[in-house]
């Protein structure tokens, strides 16, 4: 009997190790037939927006130049927040990306019991590019150019309205870095959205606004809306004959809308490096280069080190904006 069963377990034995080498070769097989880890891109914004839009038209290009695919997740709410909580909550294993706007940088400046430091608590990886501002008024108003705009709100201290797309937002907050350059004061009229700002401007009910130029593009060649200047250090390409305000001797009014890259904080820096390879891959081909024009974003693609000292310096500026407008949302 002890013979019997000691032969028994001898040969368990040996088909184990005959079967060891299969399921190695089975599980091997089943890992390639998986493919890799898949890349979750939060977006903290709405479906159809022009950053959903821009992602989209990156994501293939993104996914090819990654090696993974990218599956994107909108995750909008409290101006962004929410999809950079879930950023923030992410394991830094490099499987899990943001696209992020400058609400990155305005909203935990609105709110008192944000949960993360929008720079500190994150890798930055690049800042993509940015969507040129503008300062556009309703035709109707004598004021022609930024010196008579400026000269018009002297004459007449806080009787002009211009109009936001909401409390807190980057128009609001550009409106009022306008004002504090140039000296002037103007009522702020806040909106939901840009929609219904452009058609109160439109209407004459506020006086001037400053929006993406996109928005308003189509307003300005057409004469509906009369273009003041352009916030860029240099001229738009899509827009070539609006000047800069540092052509108009506003030379510190810069503001625009940017995008960035961003994952979670302890991303290993090889890592970082390794994505960030692909981002400038990705937004380096033409459909894509061809897809954020008609957006009107001028892609410039920065290094990391750009990035963590731009966001930096962008969460100082709108700190210093916000507590200047005494904006508290909650």
């Amino acid at each position: 009997m002890m013979r019997e069963s000691h032969n028994a377990a001898r040969r368990n034995a040996m088909r184990t190790i005959a079967i060891a080498p299969v399921l190695a070769l089975d599980i091997a097989n089943h890992r390639v037939l998986a493919g890799p880890t898949p890349v979750r891109l939060i977006l903290p914004v709405a479906p159809a927006s022009s950053v959903d839009i821009g992602a989209r038209a990156v994501q293939p290009e993104l996914a090819r130049a990654l090696g993974s695919p990218v599956v994107i997740e909108n995750v909008p709410g409290a101006g962004g927040l929410l999809g950079t909580l879930a950023l923030i909550k992410a394991a830094p294993d490099g499987t899990t990306l943001a696209l992020v706007s400058v609400n990155l940088v305005i909203f935990p400046n609105l709110y008192k019991a944000v949960p993360f430091d929008p720079v500190r608590d994150v890798t930055p990886i690049a800042i993509i590019g940015a969507a040129p501002l503008v300062i556009v008024g309703n035709p109707k108003l004598p004021a022609k150019n930024a010196r008579e705009l400026v000269a018009l709100m002297k004459e007449r201290p806080g009787k002009l309205n211009f109009g936001s797309s909401g409390n807190g937002t980057q128009l609001h907050l550009g409106g009022a870095l306008f004002l504090k350059e140039v000296g002037a004061k103007a009522n702020h009229i806040p909106y939901k959205g840009v929609g219904p700002m452009i058609s109160d401007l439109i209407g004459g009910q506020i006086d001037w606004c400053v929006s993406a130029l996109p928005s308003v593009q189509q307003y300005i060649a057409d004469g509906t809306l009369r273009g003041i200047g352009v916030a860029s250090l240099n001229r738009a390409p899509t827009a070539p004959d609006l000047p800069t305000f540092a052509e108009q001797g506003i030379p510190n009014f810069q503001i625009e809308g940017w995008s960035a890259m961003i994952a979670p904080k302890g991303l290993p820096p090889a890592q970082a490096d390794r994505i960030h390879s692909a981002i400038v891959q990705a937004y380096g081909t033409p459909a894509v280069k061809e897809t954020m024009s008609k957006l009107g974003s001028i892609i410039r693609v920065s290094s990391r080190e750009e990035a963590v000292r731009f966001l930096s310096s962008e969460q100082r500026r709108y700190s210093e904006l916000v507590k200047e407008a005494g904006l508290q949302l909650g």
